[in-house]
């Protein structure tokens, strides 16, 4: 949808919310109820008529913006090329994975070695990205959906299972607060994508209790990590051992009786 039928669609929305009728604004307006009904459904109309509109509605203009740019459809994943921008600069990639986690500026250059000035140039390209919307005060605004996920094949996950999985999984996951799980069943296909989906809600659960923990001391947080996968698969050591499998009869026959 372009500028124009959002600006037009957010106009719309905030005249059903103030239970107003196209008859109320070109009142407000001075002008004929035709008149207002062609400018909106040609959206063609002046700043000055925009203005005009946000008086009748009393709503500033920067807040009917806003509401504009919130209406826009969520990111649920980047192109190969804008990963690759990511990967390219470890520090933006920092900077990435911190606002995924909700982490404000002054935690990211509070816990890390980078500059202010460096992190403000990451939000900027961040915001370039359609990652977030760069606000007043170095706060931003995520653009991604719950479902955002790197590019299972792309230069982010290549990027991790080449340099951080064996520091992940070397660990020794020993602690009370730590758990490594490995479980590997035969189900029947039709349920895979549930227990996928139970899953993903774990993770929302994780990062929902992330934010509101972030009231707390920093003393009494820590921070963790949390892999969730699932994939049909099987160690390729024993798939090695697997015995042949006999083969099928063709259609309509069956195996003769000794």
């Amino acid at each position: 949808m372009s500028t124009t039928a959002d600006l037009v669609a957010a106009i719309k929305k905030e005249l059903k919310s103030a239970g107003l009728t196209y008859a109320d604004l070109a009142a407000r307006l001075g002008m004929a109820e035709s008149s207002v009904k062609r400018m909106l459904a040609r959206g063609e109309m002046p700043l000055s008529r925009i203005d005009a509109i946000c008086r009748a509605l009393r709503l500033d203009f920067a807040d009917l913006a806003r509401r504009v740019a919130d209406a826009q459809p969520l990111l649920t994943q980047l192109s190969q090329e804008q990963e690759r921008a990511v990967v390219r600069d470890k520090k933006l990639l920092l900077v990435a994975i911190s606002v995924l986690s909700q982490w404000t500026l002054e935690q990211i250059t509070g816990t890390y070695r980078i500059s202010e000035a460096e992190c403000i140039a990451c939000l900027a390209q961040l915001d370039r990205l359609g990652v977030i919307e760069l606000r007043p005060l170095n706060r931003y605004r995520l653009k991604v959906a719950k479902a955002f996920r790197w590019r299972p094949h792309g230069p982010v996950m290549h990027y991790f299972r080449e340099q951080v999985v064996q520091d992940y999984f070397g660990g020794g996951f020993g602690g009370d607060d730590e758990t490594l799980l490995l479980v590997h069943g035969s189900i029947a296909r039709a349920l895979a994508p549930a227990f996928v989906e139970r899953l993903q809600k774990l993770a929302q659960d994780f990062a929902a209790q992330h934010l509101a923990d972030q009231k707390l001391d920093e003393a009494q947080r820590e921070g963790y990590t949390l892999v969730l996968a699932m994939r049909e698969w099987e160690f390729g050591a024993f798939t090695q051992l697997r015995r042949p499998r006999d083969p099928q009869p063709p259609p309509g026959r069956g195996a003769r009786r000794a």
